[in-house]
């Protein structure tokens, strides 16, 4: 019997998937994790247990980065969220919403803005940027962007999430063409209907993992990750140089008296779309107990 370390690459039907030594090995797990609540996640590092005869168990799961509520995914490096110029328009408070999930569960959050061809998004562009983040305008003719974005995605494990129609699936496959293969030869061997809901998967493209997340919005990240309102102005980066200026210790940079990041906003250093989303929020959590927060 071997002990290897390995990636889990898909959960199903009670058995797990691991990439172990350029391999996929299909694994039963220990009864010890059902007993501490504390179940194997699709992008785990395990550690596994094969026998002569083939067969492997899952031992252990090794220490996470981080981990999402829903889909189940652990240890995302990147978040690339998904928006589009027209049909549907940008909604500022749902991008923020996912920037700040994605910072405050140790992500790298990156925006995609879709439809580039059909209306200019140079202006959504300059909010994020001035923000901090890395962007992305795409369109089917901008190679260029499509290629600069998977060059930041290599030796990386990546999850996308957008709304119906931002065009999520459409950049997945300009971006990874071997992906709609893979999934498409998945489904074919399940018989899955098009409407089934399938498993979160991750795929090795390419050097770098992609999480194929069905049915993965910004719903989801809205509905299951909340910040607590202490941490919620680390959340957003162009405030980081502002903190610890304010006059009062306890300012919560929505409406006090010598707040420095209201003066930034004021400044037109900070977007006001984004400080809007920031106040609603806050203003969301604010009665919300830490205690609360961990069920």
């Amino acid at each position: 019997m071997s002990s290897n370390e390995g990636l889990l690459m898909k959960v199903l039907g009670g058995f797990y998937y691991v990439e172990c030594d350029n391999q996929i090995y299909e694994c039963k797990a220990r009864g010890s994790f059902r007993k501490s609540g504390n179940s194997p996640l699709v992008g785990d590092r395990v550690k596994i247990s094969v026998q002569k005869e083939g067969f492997a168990s899952l031992d252990e799961i090794l220490p996470r980065k981080n981990k999402l509520k829903r889909p189940p995914l652990a240890n995302i490096d990147i978040l690339v969220i998904v928006c589009s110029t027209v049909s549907p328009s940008p909604n500022y408070a749902v991008i923020d919403k996912m920037t700040a999930a994605a910072i405050n569960s140790n992500m790298q959050p990156v925006i995609v803005i879709s439809k580039d061809d059909i209306e200019s998004g140079e202006k959504v562009a300059d909010i994020y940027k001035n923000a901090g983040f890395e962007v992305f305008c795409t369109s089917p003719l901008k190679s260029d962007e499509a290629e600069r974005l998977k060059a930041l995605l290599m030796g990386k494990t990546s999850a996308f999430t957008g709304n119906s129609g931002v065009g999520k699936s459409t950049l997945l496959n300009m971006l990874f063409p071997n992906l709609s293969l893979a999934t498409g030869e998945i489904s074919d061997k399940l018989g899955r209907g098009r409407h089934t809901t399938r498993a979160v998967e991750l795929f090795n493209l390419d050097g770098c993992y992609i999480a194929d997340t069905p049915g993965f919005s910004t719903v989801d990240l809205q509905r299951y990750e909340i910040i607590d309102k202490d941490e919620l102005q680390y959340c957003f980066p162009e405030f980081k140089e502002y903190l610890g200026e304010c006059m009062f210790t306890s300012c919560s940079h929505t409406c006090e008296k010598g707040c420095r990041v209201l003066q930034a906003l004021a400044d037109g250093d900070i977007e006001k779309t984004r400080h809007n989303s920031y106040v609603a929020m806050y203003n969301e959590v604010k009665d919300i107990k830490k205690w609360q927060l961990k069920k």
